[in-house]
């Protein structure tokens, strides 16, 4: 009994410690107010207008305030016309846009991209008119277009032309008028995207071309582009998102007119909204506005072949 007692018990294994879920958690609960902010700020307006494009909602109206079901996307299809005018014009003005503006901006990072000296001030002058916001690059334009202090009165004094013009008032020269416009701004945005892409293309790539015996057409073509495909095809499909909503620059450069020349569909849902104040049909026509953009958006990054491998 001695003998037995005399033999020591072997200590307890120590008992593993419960790991504390608060340290993974910790991250997630540090931004969970900002994230509920945004989603507040985010959700409830989508869901608003939803909720809105279901109901005749005119404040300055009460008595015609209800439940409409789907009555008014039947108007906007079946006796709206100037729904499909408004989007006609928006994919003409972001077809023209869009193309102009990555032609424009791969010229000018392909430009830009080379040794040069001045290249750190010319990058800088490129690339400047994306820091002006859209209302004073439109406050800026209608000052150039005025017929009595703009361009077209230094034209006329050099014989192009007459005094008077308004090529914002015209219906044959206002499209262009306000594509330039929107070009000077929009420009820079591909070329810095374009810029940012070509920096990381190995020289080795152009020297092995080189050797080969390949022309720099050959080179552009074979290697440059393919590159950046990806490049083009974010920039591009975020670039139509813009443009396609583009408010601020037509309404001040034009309000939309002259005679609805340049109204795009964004711009026919503020009037309808702001003037009008028809916020349950402004909000239908703002949820086909969105349909259509997420469909040409899936669409167009499914034939693209966006973020696939490069042949």
């Amino acid at each position: 009994m001695a003998q037995a007692a005399a033999v020591a018990k072997p200590p307890a294994p120590p008992r593993r410690r419960r790991a504390s879920a608060t340290p993974r958690r910790l991250p997630y609960l540090l931004i969970a107010p900002a994230a509920l902010l945004m989603l507040g700020f985010i959700a409830y307006p989508v869901i608003s207008v939803f909720y809105y494009s279901l109901q005749n909602y005119n404040p300055t109206k009460p008595w015609r305030n209800g439940y409409a079901g789907l009555d008014n996307f039947v108007q906007i299809f079946t006796k709206d016309t100037q729904f499909w005018d408004t989007l006609t014009f928006s994919a003409k003005w972001v077809v023209v846009e869009v193309g102009l503006q990555l032609l424009f901006g791969l010229a000018l990072a392909l430009i830009v991209n080379q040794t040069f000296v001045g290249r750190a001030l010319g990058r800088a002058l490129v690339f400047s008119p994306w820091a002006v916001s859209g209302v004073l690059t439109s406050a800026i334009w209608v000052l150039l277009y005025n017929s009595q202090t703009g361009m077209t009165r230094y034209l006329a004094d050099m014989g192009i032309g007459s005094y008077g013009t308004s090529w914002l008032s015209d219906t044959s020269t206002v499209f262009p008028a306000a594509i330039v416009a929107d070009l000077w701004r929009g420009v820079p945005f591909f070329a810095i995207l374009i810029l940012a892409d070509l920096q990381s293309v190995s020289k080795d790539l152009y020297e092995a071309a080189e050797v080969d015996g390949a022309s720099r057409i050959k080179q552009f073509w074979h290697i440059t582009l393919p590159h950046l495909k990806d490049a083009i095809v974010l920039s591009t499909l975020l670039r139509a998102v813009w443009e396609f909503n583009n408010v601020d620059l037509l309404y001040t450069l034009t309000g939309g007119g002259p005679a609805g020349e340049t109204t795009t569909l964004p711009l026919y849902i503020a009037n309808t909204s702001v003037d009008a104040h028809n916020f349950g049909y402004a909000s239908a026509l703002t949820t086909v506005a969105f349909a259509i953009l997420l469909f040409c958006s899936i669409v167009y990054l499914r034939l693209s072949k966006f973020g696939g491998d490069q042949k």
